[in-house]
């Protein structure tokens, strides 16, 4: 779905309510198709984003699990390596297209 959207559950200290919010943002932002609503859009934009972010907090906080709490900066540099794999792949992807390109 959307790569800015990362999972809340299971966290020591448990997820922010910003945290939420902001997630919220991202998904309303992807259904949207927009990041900026124009001002016709602008209080069903909020809303939903508000909405999304209570149900969030509800589901965060009812979710149980037996697993041992994650670390936030552990799962931070797994996404940090997973995006550098990501764009080390389309550097050389790229890289191949162009030297396809000169060899024609």
């Amino acid at each position: 779905m959307c790569r800015n959207i990362v999972p809340l559950n299971n966290f020591e200290p448990a997820a922010t309510d910003d945290e939420c919010h902001d997630a919220a943002l991202q998904f309303v932002r992807k259904i949207s198709g927009t990041s900026k609503p124009s001002r016709a859009n602008q209080a069903a934009f909020n809303e939903a984003v508000e909405q999304i972010a209570r149900a969030t907090r509800l589901l965060v906080d009812s979710l149980v699990t037996t697993a041992p709490p994650k670390k936030r900066e552990d799962e931070a540099a797994k996404r940090r390596a997973r995006s550098a794999e990501r764009y080390e792949a389309i550097r050389v992807y790229q890289q191949e297209k162009r030297a396809a390109r000169t060899a024609s």
